[in-house]
C-alpha cells in the first residue's frame, strides 16, 4: 500500500498585537460609523483585533453585527448587563499585548493612538491606564482631560485644554484617573487588576480601575497629543445609576479620596474673601501646599472634605441607600 502523503503542517495565527473592545447598547449608526473608521486610523503594520460586545440591543445591531468577519470578533449578551460587564465579557476574550477600551460614540482620526503607546513605553514598568484628550463632538469644546476630584472628593472631568505649546514640551499628563470611553493599558494589567467591577453600572467602573492600579504602584496618564471626538453619553440610561455609582466609589475609597481631593479642597477656601476667612493659619497652609513648600497635606483641608463627604454618605443614606 502506498504510503499516505503527509498532512500539512498549520500554524495557528499570531496574537494580534492589539485588542479593540468596544461594548455596545444601541446606537447603531454611531457603531456603523466608528468601525468604518477604526482601521484606517490604526498605525501602519499593527495587527489588531475589534472586539464588539452587544448588551441587548433592540434597534438593529444585533441582526448587523452577525455581517461582520475578521478582524472583528462578536459577542452577544444575553440580556443588558451593563458597561462593566460587557467590557469583562470582551476583555476576556482578548488576546493581545496591548488592550484599548473604546466607545462606539468615538470620532476617531490618524494619530489617536500613537501618543498613547508613547506614553504607555515611556512610564515603562509603571505604566498603568492612558487615557486621551476628548473633545465634545458637537462644540469641538474639550470634556476630558483627564478626571480630578473636587473640593468635595467627587470625581470629575478636568476640561481645561492644555496648549499647544504644553502638548509639545509635556506630552504626558500624569492624572489619578482617566475615562474609560478611551483607554488603553496592558491585558496583562488588566487581568492582574480583575477588569471592572461590576457592582458598578454605567458609571465609576473607570474611576475604580485606576484607583486600584494605583494601589498596586502603577502610573495612570493622559497622552496629551492624543484627541478624539466624543459623543458624549449617546447610550440610552447612561446618567441613571450615576448616585449609586458615586455612593459606591466613596465608601470603598473615602481614603483615597479626601487625599486626591486636598488640592481642590485648598483652591475652593482660598476663594473666599480674604478678609473674612475664618482660619489664616490654614489659609496659608493651603497657599504652602499648592505651590509645594508643604508634602503633607493641611489637617484642616482632611477635615473639610472628611465633612463634605459625611454629609454626601448622610444624603444618600437618606435616599435609601446602603451605609
Amino acid at each position: 500500500m502506498p504510503a499516505r502523503p503527509p498532512l500539512p503542517v498549520t500554524s495557528p495565527a499570531p496574537d494580534p498585537r492589539l485588542s479593540v473592545v468596544i461594548s455596545l447598547f444601541n446606537c447603531l449608526p454611531l457603531t456603523q460609523a466608528i468601525l468604518a473608521a477604526l482601521p484606517a486610523t490604526l498605525p501602519a503594520g499593527l495587527s489588531y483585533e475589534i472586539i464588539l460586545v452587544d448588551d441587548g440591543s433592540t434597534d438593529g445591531t444585533r441582526e448587523w453585527l452577525t455581517t461582520l468577519a475578521a478582524p472583528c470578533v462578536v459577542i452577544l449578551n444575553p440580556e443588558n448587563l451593563g458597561y462593566g460587564a460587557a467590557n469583562n465579557r470582551g476583555a476576556a476574550r482578548a488576546r493581545g499585548e496591548y488592550l484599548a477600551l473604546i466607545n462606539n460614540d468615538l470620532v476617531l482620526s490618524p494619530g489617536w493612538l500613537e501618543p498613547m503607546l508613547a506614553v504607555h513605553a515611556a512610564l515603562g514598568e509603571r505604566a498603568g491606564i492612558v487615557g486621551n484628550i476628548q473633545t465634545n463632538a458637537h462644540t469641538g469644546e474639550v470634556d476630558h482631560a483627564g478626571i480630578v476630584f473636587n473640593h468635595q472628593g467627587k470625581p470629575e472631568h478636568d476640561r481645561a485644554a492644555p496648549s499647544r505649546l504644553a502638548r509639545w514640551l509635556r506630552p504626558t499628563r500624569r492624572v489619578a484617573a482617566t475615562t474609560g470611553a478611551c483607554l488603553l493599558l496592558s491585558t496583562a494589567l488588566w487581568r492582574e487588576l480583575g477588569g471592572f467591577d461590576e457592582g458598578y453600572m454605567n458609571g465609576c467602573e473607570d474611576v475604580d480601575l485606576c484607583l486600584r492600579a494605583r494601589l498596586a504602584g502603577r502610573i495612570s496618564a493622559v497622552a496629551l497629543r492624543s484627541v478624539v471626538g466624543h459623543h458624549i453619553s449617546s447610550s440610552p440610561g447612561r446618567k441613571k445609576r450615576d448616585e449609586a455609582n458615586t455612593q459606591r466609589l466613596a465608601l470603598r475609597w473615602r481614603d483615597t479620596l479626601i487625599q486626591l481631593g486636598v488640592p481642590a479642597w485648598c483652591r475652593h477656601y482660598l476663594r473666599g474673601d480674604p478678609a473674612t476667612l475664618p482660619d489664616r493659619a490654614l489659609a496659608r497652609e493651603c497657599v504652602a501646599f499648592l505651590l509645594g513648600l508643604r508634602r503633607t497635606p493641611p489637617t484642616g483641608a482632611c477635615a473639610g472634605l472628611q465633612a463634605a463627604l459625611e454629609l454626601e454618605l448622610q444624603r444618600w443614606q437618606a435616599l435609601g441607600g446602603p451605609r
